[in-house]
């Protein structure tokens, strides 16, 4: 699962920095314009992930993540060969659309494996399951950026489509096991009685909650960074450097994405989350002040080192608080939020900057960061029986 998710998080990531530069490659567009439908396609991915992300989880705890890992795969693989074909916006529209159906496949995979994790070292395990979708992210950019400037971007869509096909491939070497439940606990649960547990518990409720804040502020960047670094070092090579500025913050994640679990598995998964927003809003605010590429560099780096500890701590902590039987539709229900901040988030950065300038991205991002810090701030002092790890 390591391999899958490095191949499909680099193949992803390869056309991330250039879609608004593929964009400008179907006619003579403003700006503007390319900003606003490169936030747009960005985001339409995330509007029909959204919705299946939930009815996925349901799906895996009744029949098993592993079937749903395979279809996401060959989905996804079939839906960005088809891109590398798109001759208008609409089209590109309409692709990212339709692929959105298919793109849970990191976080089943997360399901996948947690379910099959002891909760006392969990934080451990899928941080250690990050680091291959963070390299495969930090590879992914700046190869996806070398194929563009030399093939051309339809090219780099088609030859990306083959190595998600091989991640299905990978999954389906895969054996699914569950580690034992305790006797007497349930084997399934309703929907209904998925969401009655979240809401009875706060804290959880509130770390769901956080994932589309978080994503809205780390997404808002996204569809135009390569705009921005267009801006800082002109346009010589401008999808190799994209690639780059978008790579670097893989280099942190992967740093500290395993020992950020260690020690939120020792001190307390909510505790290193509340830490982790603070740091990743107070690195943000210096990105509205940047005069040169290698300065947003830098932060991009130091943010990847705060960055790469929010998401295993927080399915950890999911993992901690919900039983065996309904982590999937829970973790799904933590998906869909993500992807809805998805959503929020490249059409809002593409609209800040198009109408205030990218400076203008940064400091709504890091005020984001610092208001979820200060959300689930509260919700662990108010409950904080709700914050002690069950495993200690």
């Amino acid at each position: 699962m390591w391999f899958a998710n490095f191949f499909v998080s680099g193949s992803m990531t390869m056309v991330l920095p250039f879609i608004s530069l593929y964009i400008e490659t179907f006619g003579h567009f403003s700006t503007k314009y390319v900003q606003h439908w490169a936030g747009l396609t960005f985001a339409v991915t995330f509007v029909s992930a959204f919705m299946f992300s939930p009815i996925w989880g349901k799906i895996g705890d009744l029949y098993g993540r592993k079937k749903i890992l395979i279809i996401s795969g060959i989905g996804m693989a079939v839906s960005i060969f088809l891109i590398g074909f798109a001759q208008s916006v609409w089209q590109l529209f309409l692709l990212r659309f339709f692929m959105g159906f298919f793109s849970g496949f990191i976080s089943m995979s997360q399901a996948f494996i947690s379910t099959q994790t002891p909760k006392e070292i969990a934080g451990r395990v899928l941080g250690t399951l990050q680091t291959g979708s963070i390299t495969g992210s930090l590879f992914g950019p700046m190869l996806g950026g070398v194929l563009a400037d030399t093939l051309g971007y339809s090219t780099t869509f088609k030859w990306t489509s083959i190595a998600i096909f091989i991640s299905a491939l990978l999954v389906m070497t895969t054996k699914e096991f569950r580690i034992d439940t305790r006797s007497g606990a349930k084997n399934h649960y309703s929907s209904k009685e998925v969401l009655l547990h979240i809401m009875r518990n706060p804290v959880l409720l509130t770390v769901l909650l956080i994932s589309a804040l978080v994503q809205i502020a780390h997404f808002s960047i996204q569809p135009i960074l390569s705009l921005f670094v267009s801006e800082l070092h002109g346009t010589t090579n401008i999808a190799f450097f994209s690639g780059m500025a978008f790579s670097v913050a893989g280099i942190g994640n992967l740093l500290m994405s395993r020992n950020w679990g260690k020690i939120a598995d020792k001190y307390g998964y909510v505790k290193i989350l509340v830490i982790l927003l603070f740091s990743a809003g107070i690195i943000y605010l210096p990105g509205a002040a940047v005069t040169s590429y290698w300065q947003l560099v830098v932060i991009r780096f130091v943010l990847g080192v705060a960055m790469g500890g929010i998401i295993p701590v927080r399915i950890a902590y999911i993992r901690q608080e919900a039983p065996i039987a309904m982590q999937g539709e829970v973790l799904g229900y933590n998906t869909s939020l993500r992807f809805l901040g998805n959503i929020i988030g490249p059409m809002l950065g593409g609209f800040i900057s198009g109408y205030l300038g990218f400076s203008a991205v940064f400091i709504s991002t890091s005020a984001l960061l610092i208001i979820s810090g200060v959300i689930l701030l509260v919700a662990m002092h108010r409950d904080p029986k709700l914050v002690k790890q069950h495993s200690a």
